[in-house]
């Protein structure tokens, strides 16, 4: 029996395992996958976007890293599961996807980022392998009641003006660990948990800022000529809501020079490559260890990053590059490749993820009497239509009422009760140039759309709850950091007295044979001379 045909009678497990990569503030518009003249160098999620099911228009719903993680995780809106701003509790009694996957029989744990805040730093996953890169307490709490003051955890423009090359980072070093712990829970999957089948989401904080990377990455790009900027508008010319961005990120009368963006774009192109790299590492760990046909791959993201498009940088707004996500499902022995055009997002996750695990059978376990805004995307996956709908909702730093979207069909409209709509037609005008809710000519589609997200939420309720909210935490982590601080984040634990090789009552042969992979097969020959012994 051969390493391939052992692995096959080891692993016989029906369902599949899933692993879930996901990137951090990565802009699917600029994405190669995407867009045929892009510069970034991303062989291995081309390779996916080959053979998989690639979703063009596929959008978050909270363009923030925790709002943003809360609804993918749990299928609901921002507003009803108080998803504010980065020091938002997500509640320990709202189901999550890895609660679903697991009540399934999997084995669920998670490497990287999620940006828990709060006591519970599972939220459903049975293990998790690494901390968090950010805090988990409520210190980076929004404050609508003082919208003109900066606070000193806002993002600011070092991370351009010091972009370029480094050596190491604190990224580096996060997604180093990252990267380690996800490759040898793969092995020790393989070595010690052979017939329950793995969830792993390996999230990685590449390619958010500060834009610095290690000098391989960087290389890459030494004969690219980086583009700048397609679409900058002036100060005056700029929204309400993208006018208060620029100062929350401390860009107002500080112009970057076009050798500052071109630096700090191509530290982030060379940070796509360093998770494309990724990527294959994974694909590469599940080949050696023969799992690779019963893994389904979704690689995904969490926000975008407007890269100084429309003048602005980092994310916190529904135009395209803030909002648009890499979504890409490789499941070649159950869907043929196909190019998905219906707007999706990831309120959706949760039900594809029941589907995918059973087949399409997850209406089966998705309980009918619990709140769930998200659709499953695996009839999409398999070429059927979809609702070709996306809601989005965002309550943190920049906005002083909540900002709400919907996107469908061509149409995207972007509403805030303090600013006035803007309605773009993203065929005619992917950059969102022309302001069409101006126009009398729509004025009919404007009201429908107001209609249908006041027909939904009750808008001022809504914002008092933000209020209350805001100043609740807020309060709590000032009385929090006096005496002995509390403290929330991640502490993982690997007991070393297990590991290795250890004086415990083991076998030191049977020690040295589970740790290794694949193991040595006794032929049929050799087991009956062993016998005679």
């Amino acid at each position: 029996m051969d390493i391939k045909e052992h692995a096959k009678a080891e692993h016989t497990q029906e369902m599949p395992n899933i692993l879930l990569i996901m990137a951090d503030q990565m802009a699917a518009p600029i994405l190669p996958i995407h867009n045929k003249n892009s510069k970034i160098k991303m062989p291995h999620l081309m390779g996916l976007a080959e053979k998989g099911v690639v979703f063009e228009n596929a959008y978050c719903n909270a363009p923030l890293c925790a709002p943003s993680r809360f609804v993918m995780l749990t299928g609901q809106l921002p507003h009803k599961i108080r998803a504010y701003d980065n020091a938002s509790q997500l509640s320990s009694e709202i189901p999550t996807f890895a609660h679903y996957i697991r009540l399934l029989g999997y084995h669920t744990a998670l490497s990287g980022k999620m940006h828990f805040t709060g006591p519970d730093q599972l939220h459903g996953y049975e293990q998790r392998l690494t901390s968090d890169i950010y805090p988990g307490d409520f210190g980076w709490t929004a404050n609508w009641d003082q919208p003109e003051v900066r606070l000193d955890w806002y993002h600011n423009m070092a991370s351009v003006t010091d972009a370029g090359v480094c050596v190491r980072s604190n990224q580096i070093d996060y997604d180093e660990e990252v990267m380690y712990r996800a490759k040898n829970y793969l092995y020790n999957h393989v070595r010690r948990r052979k017939n329950q089948p793995f969830f792993l989401t390996v999230s990685l904080t590449h390619p958010h800022d500060p834009y610095t990377t290690r000098q391989e990455w960087w290389d890459l790009y030494k004969d690219v000529e980086i583009p700048l900027p397609e679409y900058e508008p002036s100060q005056e010319e700029l929204d309400p809501h993208s006018k208060r961005l620029q100062k929350v990120i401390d860009l107002w009368d500080k112009p970057m020079t076009d050798e500052q963006k071109k630096i700090a774009r191509r530290a982030y192109f060379a940070n796509c490559s360093y998770v494309d790299d990724n990527i294959g590492q994974l694909r590469k760990v599940l080949e050696e260890c023969h799992i690779s046909q019963n893994t389904i791959i979704i690689f995904s993201g969490d926000h975008g990053d407007m890269l100084g498009e429309r003048s602005l940088w980092y994310k916190m707004n529904f135009f395209e590059m803030s909002t648009r996500i890499p979504l890409v499902i490789y499941n070649p022995s159950q869907f043929k490749p196909r190019r998905v055009k219906d707007a999706v997002s990831s309120i959706d996750y949760l039900p594809t993820l029941v589907d995918l695990a059973t087949k399409g059978k997850g209406y089966e376990k998705i309980h009918p009497g619990l709140p769930l805004d998200g659709c499953s995307l695996y009839p999409l996956c398999e070429g059927k239509q979809g609702k070709n709908l996306v809601y989005g909702e965002y309550m943190g730093e920049g906005t002083i009422s909540t900002l709400f979207m919907i996107r469908t069909g061509k149409w995207k409209f972007i509403t805030c009760k303090n600013d006035p709509p803007q309605l773009f037609n993203l065929e005619e005008d992917p950059h969102e140039k022309v302001n069409l809710a101006k126009d009398e000519e729509y004025s009919t589609l404007v009201q429908n759309f107001q209609r249908d997200i006041e027909s939904r939420c009750d808008v001022s309720k809504i914002n008092q709850d933000v209020l209350y909210c805001q100043r609740a935490r807020s309060l709590c982590w000032k009385a929090l950091t006096k005496g002995k601080k509390a403290v929330w984040d991640f502490q993982t634990f690997f007991d070393t007295r297990e590991e290795y090789v250890r004086n415990n009552g083991d076998i030191l042969d049977d020690v040295e044979a589970i740790a290794r992979y694949p193991p040595v097969v006794v032929p049929d020959s050799k087991k009956e001379v062993l016998k005679t012994i």
